[in-house]
């Protein structure tokens, strides 16, 4: 996409830029040009342009003012406080959707442009290796767009986020990928007689005229596809977990009563998690319930995302309900605490919190979990076939980033856990599995991590082993049930199944 086809997307295209273009189109001037803004990407297989090379980002500080109407842009000022690992002439960040009226580079005014995804900033001065900078970005977060792109979701009283996968950049810029976390403040303007909840703790409000303004801020480093903000009608149910955690709900205020039965359950979930993996690993805890249909649940960084209708619909099970719960709830250590280092270790996160769901469905309902599993091992070589293994799913359709998450990164991957433990034993499984939550408590890790620290904990290498269940194209022989088969796919069929409501 060439620069002059961007310009209706920013209320200023740099005028530095613009000139470095034309300088480039000239053959006798081609030599000294700088090259053209483009994005760039750190290289992931699944999402080759997303994040941004040549530095960590350390903490964002994200304001937005939201003048009730769930379908205007919002004006916002994002901060990235980062530190530089290369020299950067240009910082490159993740960003689309958006209006971008002014960027600064550690308050000097920077030149800028969008090119594909990407905010091109060019700093008055280049940023050597080890400085601190901040960028300071003036621009628009727009919550209008098709449902199943992400970013903002529409509610029917306000916003909520939804950004797993690559969505965070169709809400604020900044560094888009899992591998780059780190710690964010939100302020946010509402009217008053809304109520706004973030990731974190709320530590400070303030009043002024019809206007109040909310900050949160979390204690740990978060991906950015964790971020939430939810506005509207809710109501805050607060309660206590487990060594005096603070829980705090979010819910339409006409449906507290309702959902009270389902909300009360939380401080039991967390003491099975905490008796299976270890202490919780966050400041707080809740359910934040949107009125909105989403077609799926998201384990947003302390505040888990639920469609309400899971809740007042009817006809499903309490224990199934309970279950996704409990789902939601495991990715805080599988997911958000450790995150994936590239998105193809995806299955880390969705295969932990599925064997969690089917384990907790196990010990307080009676439903099988061996049941489970030997209906996941007959899917299996379909799903592989559909989607790809485990470890090396196929990238997402063009258009559709949610359909990377098939059947065999939930099931199909809970079930490499099961033949895992049918290999190395249940007391070795559980000890590995708190000393992965512990050793990369607040971090990243790999799939190459994981299977190391397997290999530690049986006392041999498990590399060959689970090669086969990570990357095969066909399903390994199950340790201890040599009877079970799986059905191979249609011959010629590569149809991915519909992509999961959980997440």
């Amino acid at each position: 996409m060439s620069l002059t086809s961007r310009a209706p997307r920013t209320a200023r295209t740099s005028r530095r830029l613009r000139v470095a273009l034309v300088a480039a189109a000239s053959a006798g001037l081609i030599g000294a040009a700088l090259p053209s803004p483009q994005p760039l990407g750190i290289g992931d297989p699944l999402f080759p342009q997303l994040g941004n090379p040549g530095y960590d980002v350390l903490a964002y500080d994200i304001a937005l003012t939201y003048r009730g109407d769930n379908t205007k842009p919002m004006d916002a000022l994002t901060k990235i406080d980062a530190r530089a690992t290369d020299r950067l002439g240009r910082v490159n960040l993740d960003f689309t959707h958006g209006t971008v009226h002014a960027v600064e580079v550690d308050g000097r005014p920077a030149e800028f442009a969008l090119s594909g995804e990407d905010l091109v900033v060019e700093p008055a001065r280049a940023v050597g290796p080890g400085e601190r900078f901040r960028v300071t970005v003036t621009h628009t977060s727009d919550p209008a767009g098709p449902r199943n792109t992400g970013g903002w979701v529409r509610t029917g009283d306000g916003l909520a986020m939804a950004n797993q996968a690559d969505a965070a950049h169709r809400v604020f810029p900044g560094n888009d990928h899992p591998a780059d976390k780190a710690y964010f403040t939100f302020r946010v303007s509402a009217p008053k007689d809304l109520t706004v909840v973030a990731n974190g703790q709320l530590v400070a409000h303030a009043l002024s005229g019809g206007i109040r303004t909310w900050m949160y801020r979390g204690s740990h480093p978060m991906a950015t596809e964790l971020a939430q903000v939810s506005i509207g009608r809710s109501t805050v149910v607060r309660r206590t977990g487990p060594h005096g955690l603070p829980l705090r709900d979010v819910v339409p205020s006409a449906d507290a009563d309702r959902l009270e039965p389902w909300l009360k359950r939380t401080p039991d979930h967390l003491e099975w998690m905490e008796s299976k993996v270890g202490r919780y690993p966050f400041e707080t805890y809740g359910v934040l319930v949107a009125d909105a249909d989403t077609g799926f649940e998201l384990e947003t960084q302390t505040l888990s995302l639920f469609e309400r209708s899971l809740f007042t619909r009817g006809g499903l099970p309490r224990w199934f309900v309970e279950s996704i719960m409990v789902h939601e709830l495991a990715h805080h250590w599988f997911g958000n605490s450790v995150s994936p280092r590239r998105w193809a270790d995806l299955w880390l996160n969705e295969g932990h919190a599925t064997w969690y769901e089917a384990l907790y469905a196990e010990e307080t309902a009676k439903q099988p979990l061996e049941r489970r599993m030997r209906q996941a091992y007959l899917d299996s070589d379909r799903w592989r076939a559909a989607g790809g293994p485990p470890a090396a799913p196929r990238p997402p359709a063009a258009g559709q980033k949610i359909s990377l998450f098939r059947p065999v990164v939930y099931d199909g991957s809970a079930l490499v856990l099961y033949a895992l433990r049918q290999e190395i034993g249940k007391a070795a499984f559980e000890r590995l599995e708190r000393r992965w939550v512990d050793q990369y408590a607040h971090g990243t890790a790999s799939t190459e991590d994981f299977v190391r620290l397997a290999s530690q904990e049986a006392g041999r290498d498990l590399t060959a082993f689970m090669k086969g269940w990570l990357y095969g194209e066909h399903t390994p022989k199950m340790p201890g049930h040599p009877e079970w088969r799986s059905k191979a796919p249609a011959k010629g069929s590569t149809k991915a199944p519909a992509p999961s409501a959980k997440r």
